[in-house]
């Protein structure tokens, strides 16, 4: 059911109401609901630069019926509701601005059912990619959306995240059948059944995926699998260019060589990576790729995008298929963000992410490292180039208010960028409070104001993690 349609007047932190709902919560949720500081600020964003903002408490959810017992506490007292998977987000997503309860779903974290015949799953959404793979490994299936991160599934799928695998298997919202939700009044709503496809109604999984926990709690999840493949092979190829490395993704999406992963890593960032995993690379730009297939499909592939490469003055393309030695170049990869604090000891990490179509990514990624160089920062970039997308990780000095008002205005740039190529504020971290003021650029007015209208309706207390994505006032 669709919160009863009251005012919508902006929600203002109300130490009173607060303090009601904390006296009702630890009566029926003993030490599930902690209010330490240390707890509530781990509960805040503790990654980036934005502001840590902690919640006024947290319960530790074991059930849908948890969920929906805090939620129409809440929204009786009007006090905020801020979601919580394990705290990977980058843009402040799980800030509490205005205090309120954050609910910790990594207790609800069983794989409730897996039907391998359908090539699909169910599962809570405190249950994290690597341990659904790991439930899912010896059934012939996995699930492929890899961010990096062990982030939870729920919040991989409230942030519409995506990783090195989409390439080939998509993002979140290509890969959740369907949801179940609960709504801003304590309802449990389910979006979709199992089926692979729908013409039913509105798209309401489509509108939950992304959503960033500010029209719902998702609370359950039905996913795409993926069969295993037969063979996988992968490996690392050196270019003279990270020019010539956008070209030889082009070419390889283009000549429909069905690459799994095709990675990017500039100069700096194969530093990095060389003093955190002492792999020993080249310090040059280069492409992590992996290939999955038959065993002879996986050889041609290989041997076809060495051929792009070397036209392109790249090369050699050393690729395996050991799975050990593909494992090592992976961590590398996954770890890059971690490796770039060796590039700069007692930095703080500002990451950041726009995406352009894929003909476009050559002149941002061009033009973004000479605005790097020009404004005196150090900021290593490595991206899904088979996409479009690319991260920065900027180290700054905050301490120095130059260099941090450097950075923000970088930051600026690299978005207006981005978008002045017909491309995004971000490819896959999400909104969150960092890319608001972006929005209207991106989408225009009229859109803004339909998101607005979305989150009215579903949402007109805005107790769901308010000053996310839109702000009613």
């Amino acid at each position: 059911m669709i919160a009863p349609a009251i005012s919508t007047m902006p929600l203002r932190r109300d130490p009173d109401a607060v303090a009601a709902v904390l006296r009702t919560l630890a009566a029926r949720f003993g030490n599930r609901l902690v209010t330490s500081q240390a707890v509530r600020e781990q509960h805040a964003n503790t990654i980036t630069w934005i502001e840590n903002q902690p919640p006024d408490a947290v319960v530790f959810a074991r059930s849908v019926e948890d969920v929906q017992a805090v939620v129409r506490l809440c929204a009786e007292h009007r006090v905020p509701v801020i979601p919580f998977g394990t705290g990977t987000s980058l843009e402040g997503h799980v800030n509490a601005p205005l205090g309120g309860v954050s609910i910790d779903l990594r207790d609800m974290n069983k794989v409730l059912a897996v039907h391998a015949e359908d090539l699909d799953c169910v599962v809570q959404p405190g249950v994290t990619r690597k341990a659904l793979n790991q439930h899912l490994r010896d059934q012939g299936v996995f699930f492929p959306i890899d961010p990096g991160a062990d982030a939870s599934l729920g919040g991989m799928a409230a942030t519409r995240c995506s990783g090195t695998n989409a390439v080939r298997y998509g993002t979140m919202k290509d890969n959740v059948l369907a949801l179940k939700v609960v709504t801003a009044s304590g309802e449990l709503m389910t979006t979709a059944r199992r089926a692979k496809k729908s013409s039913a109604g509105y798209d309401l999984t489509r509108l939950m995926v992304g959503s960033e926990g500010t029209l719902g709690v998702i609370v359950e999840l039905t996913l795409k699998l993926a069969g295993i493949p037969e063979a996988i092979s992968g490996g690392v190829c050196p270019f003279p260019s990270v020019e010539a490395c956008c070209q030889a993704a082009i070419a390889t999406i283009q000549s429909g060589i069905p690459v799994a992963r095709i990675e990017l890593l500039d100069a700096l960032q194969v530093r990095a990576v060389n003093l955190h995993s002492k792999l020993g690379l080249r310090e040059t730009p280069m492409l992590f790729l992996e290939f999955h297939g038959t065993e002879a499909g996986v050889a041609e592939q290989s041997e076809r995008f060495g051929e792009i490469a070397a036209e392109l003055g790249g090369g050699p393309f050393e690729w395996t298929t050991r799975a050990e030695d593909r494992t090592r170049l992976w961590e590398a990869r996954h770890n890059a963000a971690l490796a770039n604090f060796a590039l700069r000891p007692g930095s703080s990490m500002i990451a950041t992410d726009v995406c352009v179509p894929i003909s476009r990514l050559a002149q941002c990624v061009a033009e973004t490292q000479r605005d790097i160089a020009d404004s005196d920062l150090v900021a290593p970039i490595v991206g899904h180039v088979g996409d479009g997308n690319f991260h920065l990780t900027l180290l700054v000095n905050m301490s120095d208010p130059a260099e941090v008002a450097r950075a923000r205005q970088f930051n600026e740039r690299l978005i207006e960028r981005a978008l002045a190529l017909d491309g995004t504020c971000t490819g896959e971290h999400g909104v969150g409070q960092g890319k608001m003021k972006y929005l209207q650029a991106e989408h225009g007015a009229v859109a803004i104001e339909a998101m607005r209208a979305v989150k009215r309706a579903l949402d007109p207390l805005d107790i769901m993690n308010p000053g996310k994505i839109v702000a009613l006032s």
